[in-house]
């Protein structure tokens, strides 16, 4: 135990603080060998700015970073000299208890450093915001009482559950409907017991469609939205909003499952199968985990909601740490679109060569009925462009560029093939199979997509949406509206009818998700139709064999999440198992497998090569799987073999991904 020390400088000599002259802090450095806290001196000029929770500046290796003040304390642990804090950058306290905490346990479970977490957690300063924002909480009208819910078995019981503070963490499938309306009713229920709401979703046109339910449920002064759109001072300004207590509620994407509303009762994630929820920074975490843990650290209720349902989901579920709302079923009867398959003896007695064509009579005369209603009609097409994959017409081999070896495609009509990768038109091309030299799209875009059905419906107008052309809404008039996946706009009284085409470019992604992810795009599709009794219809080209296409057929999302869920469990794949991939030079992945001591239970599965940016740099993949129960002892030992390559200075990094999204 070291007891303070005054130190000269140049400016005169510094006196410690009376009482806790130790800060110890969270310094702003991300090598792994260094992911700890250190104890600086605090000065007598700073013992009251210098709180927990406070950004400061401090020396360190010779150089000015900036940190968080993590607590004060009487003595240090350390036996030598002490360094001073530099300057306290503000007495705002925008790292709260439980932020802090929950930094640490994601930094520790995804085998991450905390400075990485909190970059994630903490908003940048900005600091004329801080004297902009009035003391005191807003003077927001009380809420109203709490209904809704009556199209879920229990769902009133839910409601008052919430609403008399109990903490409930359910597994959600929602029926096609308002969906941001039953979210703020959730976040209504929540605030009406005195504590705080996040609601997390995976873009801005979600933020904006639950920030406008929010609005008209809770009334002015009640939450705040956050989005990426936002600039640093209104953005600083609606967190400081929330550490300060004034609003308790908000909803944003994937960041904003760190936003510190105050007695958080609930934290709700909207479609947590989408990929835009997990983090491309590191340590690579997905809002939905980060969710559960927060859930779990505070006691507060989790609501993992959406269309689909993933088995991520289904494990909490069947581990009886949450439980499943499932629909009334009237409330599912009402809601529900009719949903065929393009295969069933109907369609094939009409249309023998159904399974070959790709819009079928049956999806055709569906598209016919509801325009004559005056009715839009949805085309979901997974992919955006005209012909983003070209092939060989006569072996259907992938048609390749004779420069690079890239895909080939064609970005229109009046454009020659070209690669991909590269640019290179292809004027002179030759499958390397067979010699052919016709080329056939194997994958149809949004764009040639509605230059096809604009042939088969003359005189009906044809709107698309993908890419960065993404329509929010489209009015109640007959239109076929042709959009990729996650940019189907919002139709005013639903649309007519809605068509799922080309379901083998999803169904055939080499990933182990892939029958997941093609229900969660085709169910957030098929929610946008009117319900079965108003006429509502979905075609879905695919064989009604398949287990996705029959819990679309049947609207069974928790049954097709509980198979997928045995499914991982039998090949011990995430979440059953937890796993970990390594990305980097063959040599520096070998390295890290030396140093880490693995359990023994682990497999190592690899290591396959992979494609990088430079292609005079070749670097391998390799995956380790571990039973879930040895999962923290795989991060941990990880987090150490990557602290002794930064601390022996290693200029080959290594990417450690705990759980991945894509493993194929």
């Amino acid at each position: 135990m070291s007891p303070p020390r005054r130190r000269a400088s140049s400016r005169g000599e510094k006196v410690a603080a009376a009482e806790l002259p130790i800060a110890r802090v969270a310094v702003d450095v991300s090598l792994p060998h260094l992911d700890r806290a250190f104890d600086y001196l605090v000065e007598h000029s700073q013992s009251e700015s210098a709180q927990p929770g406070v950004r400061v500046r401090v020396r360190f290796s010779g150089q000015l970073v900036g940190g968080y003040v993590l607590e004060r304390l009487e003595r240090s642990e350390h036996e030598g000299r002490l360094s001073y804090l530099e300057r306290v950058v503000s007495g705002e306290v925008v790292l709260v208890p439980e932020i802090r905490t929950l930094a640490r346990y994601v930094a520790d479970r995804w085998g991450g450093s905390m400075a990485d977490v909190l970059r994630l957690a903490v908003p940048p300063r900005h600091a004329g915001t801080e004297a902009k924002i009035a003391d005191g909480p807003s003077d927001a009208p009380p809420l109203l009482s709490v209904d809704g819910l009556a199209r879920y078995l229990r769902g009133a019981e839910l409601a008052a559950d919430w609403a008399s503070g109990g903490g409930p963490r359910v597994v959600w499938p929602v029926l096609p409907g308002d969906w941001p309306s039953e979210i703020a009713t959730v976040a209504r229920a929540v605030l009406a017991s005195g504590r705080g709401v996040v609601v997390v979703v995976p873009d801005g046109r979600d933020v904006a469609r639950v920030d406008r339910a929010l609005a008209e449920a809770l009334g002015a002064g009640h939450h705040v939205a956050l989005t990426a759109e936002l600039g640093p001072a209104a953005r600083y300004r609606r967190f400081l909003e929330l550490s300060r207590g004034h609003v308790r509620c908000v909803v944003g994407t994937r960041s904003a499952v760190w936003a510190p509303a105050a007695n958080l009762g609930a934290v709700i994630v909207w479609d947590d199968g989408d990929d835009l929820h997990a983090e491309p920074r590191a340590p690579y975490c997905h809002a939905r985990d980060v969710g559960v843990a927060r859930a779990h650290l505070t006691g507060a209720s989790l609501v993992l909601a959406g269309f689909a349902m993933t088995a991520e989901g289904a494990a909490l579920v069947r581990s009886g740490w949450a439980r499943l709302v499932e629909p009334a079923p009237t409330a599912r009867t009402a809601a529900v679109p009719r949903v065929r398959a393009t295969d069933d003896d109907a369609s094939l007695d009409r249309d023998p060569l159904a399974r070959a064509a790709r819009l079928p009579s049956l999806a055709w005369r569906s598209a016919k009925d509801a325009l004559e209603a005056g009715t839009p009609v949805l085309v979901q097409v997974p992919r955006r462009g005209y012909q983003p994959s070209l092939g060989c017409e006569r072996c259907r081999a992938p048609a390749r560029c004779t420069a690079c070896a890239g895909p080939l495609g064609r970005r229109a009509a009046d454009q020659p093939p070209a690669c991909r990768w590269c640019g290179v038109v292809a004027a002179d091309w030759r499958c390397r199979e067979c010699g052919g030299d016709v080329l056939r799209p194997s994958v149809v875009g949004s764009r040639r997509t509605a230059e096809e059905l604009g042939r088969a419906f003359p005189g009906v107008p044809v709107r698309t949406s993908a890419g960065g052309d993404v329509l929010v809404d489209v009015p109640a008039r007959r239109a076929l509206v042709v959009a990729t996946p996650g940019a189907e706009p919002v139709a005013a009284d639903g649309y007519g009818a809605a068509l799922l085409l080309d379901s083998w470019a999803l169904l055939s992604r080499p990933d182990l998700r892939a029958g997941e992810e093609a229900l969660r795009r085709w169910m957030n599709a098929a929610a946008l139709v009117r319900g079965g009794p108003d006429g509502g219809r979905v075609v879905v080209v695919a064989s009604g064999e398949l287990r996705p296409v029959q819990a679309l057929l049947r609207w069974q999302p928790s049954w097709y999440a509980e198979r997928e869920l045995d499914d991982r469990a039998a090949l011990h794949l995430p979440p059953a198992a937890r796993l970990a991939a390594l990305t980097g030079s063959a040599a520096a992945v070998q390295e890290m497998l030396d140093l880490a001591e693995l359990p023994a239970a682990a497999e190592l599965l690899g290591p396959v090569p992979v494609a990088t940016d430079d292609a005079s740099q070749m670097h391998e993949r390799m995956l380790i799987r571990v039973p879930r129960r040895d999962g923290a002892v795989l991060a941990e030992q990880l987090r150490h073999a990557a602290g002794v390559r930064s601390a022996r200075k290693a200029n080959d990094p290594v990417r450690v991904e705990l759980d991945p999204l894509e493993i194929g």
